[in-house]
């Protein structure tokens, strides 16, 4: 009898090593840190975030269940670039104050994320200070970018512990972002260099002609490859949407990449079309069906599903997601309803916002047109808590006109996420009975906007 038990208990030891590892662990210190929390990124899989509470000490341990990719790990301005993998344990240290001189990163499976850290630095290096590359012109612009990769490439292939499959992905990856570097080069020069209408000379993007925009397992590994791929489709559904005032990019977009066999590559370009453009169009209807032709991945079609399922109630004369009870600058506390008998113009804005701040005079602008016209002008600043102060400082330092909420739970405010806000600044109208008339109204800036107001005799 005791024989069969010592045998069971061996077969259960067997068993337990046998067993697949599908998580990752992460530990390690950060001294002089000032928030209590470090958050882990993916930039693999863009849909990963995990928050790692920090001891009184600095000290932080997680057990992570991952996909293999890159991660980067952020505390406060801090970015560390992380590489992981199931059966990973890696510890990351570092002084908050001097990341640069004091980060340490030991561990199983620590040596691509190392890399990672080397690859980025040789690239600051190289790049320099600010934006002054993208001034030069097109040979001295092209040789940066080839000295860059080199030194990258050199970086990948001299560090120990890493797979002879790992670098030769990695490989192609550093040719695909010095390619992405090129493409990105005419509007960049354009704006830095202060040429307006510049386009870079015909040969100057030649390396991209003969790139497969078709490769699945570089689309999954590398970024940069996305990034061609994306501009490649999205140029080419560019060019019929604007051969068409009555269409919109992205939705020309999910018909162009229709045929593509390669299902990850076809499924994230039909998401990324749609999550984000599908909240800012009132063609809500052509979106869900022009995605769900096209995309077969379960997991996208369920969020792209409850998408529809709230902006489909956003149509116009339907009644508005309500807020109650925020903070207003002028005192007390204002509740959406208490605006009714008007038309109102919703601003959803931020003081991080650059774009925000930009269509501040032009708001300013309408404002005054149409002061003592029927119509409340209204801004909800999705500020986090602690900016209030700077909110307030700024509604009284660019003299900011109409009514002043402070959203009660920024992002994640009732309100905000009744309208399904992605991005902003974002702009609503509603009519005296606080029922929707556009769920995206143009901005101030738009002279459209002022022709919205006089088609309702405002």
């Amino acid at each position: 009898m005791k024989k069969l038990w010592l045998f069971i208990a061996a077969i259960a030891i067997v068993s337990c090593k046998n067993e697949p590892v599908d998580y990752a662990l992460i530990s390690g210190q950060i001294t002089n840190a000032t928030t209590n929390e470090v958050t882990l990124y993916g930039t693999t899989d863009r849909s990963f975030k995990q928050v790692i509470t920090l001891a009184e000490d600095g000290s932080f341990n997680d057990t992570l269940k991952i996909k293999a990719g890159d991660f980067m790990l952020v505390q406060e301005r801090n970015v560390t670039p992380l590489n992981l993998n199931t059966g990973n344990n890696i510890s990351v240290n570092y002084d908050a104050n001097d990341l640069k001189n004091s980060l340490k990163i030991t561990g199983e499976g620590s040596a691509i994320s190392n890399y990672l850290v080397a690859k980025s630095a040789k690239g600051a290096e190289l790049m320099g200070a600010g934006t002054e590359v993208y001034t030069k012109e097109e040979a001295d612009y092209k040789a940066t970018m080839m000295a860059i990769k080199n030194a990258q490439e050199d970086l990948l292939m001299s560090s120990d512990g890493i797979s002879d499959e790992y670098k030769a992905l990695e490989k192609r990856n550093l040719h695909y972002s010095y390619l992405e570097k090129l493409n990105m080069y005419g509007v960049y020069h354009a704006y830095y260099a202060k040429k307006e209408g510049f386009k870079p000379s015909d040969d100057f993007l030649k390396e991209l002609d003969a790139l497969d925009y078709n490769n699945e397992a570089d689309f999954n590994f590398s970024t940069a490859y996305k990034g061609l791929v994306n501009a490649y489709y999205n140029n080419k559904a560019k060019e019929i949407a604007d051969g068409n005032e009555d269409t919109e990019t992205s939705i020309v977009m999910l018909d162009v990449i229709k045929d593509i066999k390669a299902d990850a590559i076809r499924n994230t370009l039909a998401y990324d079309a749609v999550s984000f453009n599908m909240t800012y169009s009132d063609r809500v209807e052509e979106y869900y069906k022009g995605f769900m032709a096209v995309s077969t991945d379960t997991k996208n079609n369920e969020q792209i599903t409850e998408m529809y399922d709230v902006l489909k109630e956003l149509v116009k004369g339907s009644p508005s997601p309500k807020f109650v009870d925020y903070e207003n600058y002028a005192g007390g506390t204002t509740s959406l309803d208490d605006l009714k008998g008007k038309y109102v113009y919703i601003d959803v804005w931020a003081t991080w916002c650059g774009p925000c701040l930009a269509e501040i005079p032009s708001l300013k602008k309408v404002e005054k047109q149409y002061h003592g016209k029927n119509i409340q002008f209204l801004s909800v600043s999705i500020d986090d808590v602690k900016d209030h102060g700077k909110w307030k400082d700024m509604i009284k330092e660019k003299e900011l006109g109409g009514v002043q909420v402070f959203a009660d739970n920024n992002w994640n405010s009732a309100f905000v996420e009744g309208y399904l806000i992605k991005g902003i600044p974002k702009f609503i109208l509603l009519d005296p009975q606080g029922n929707i008339v556009t769920a995206n109204a143009p901005r101030p800036s738009d002279e459209k906007l002022v022709e919205l107001f006089n088609e309702l005799k405002i």
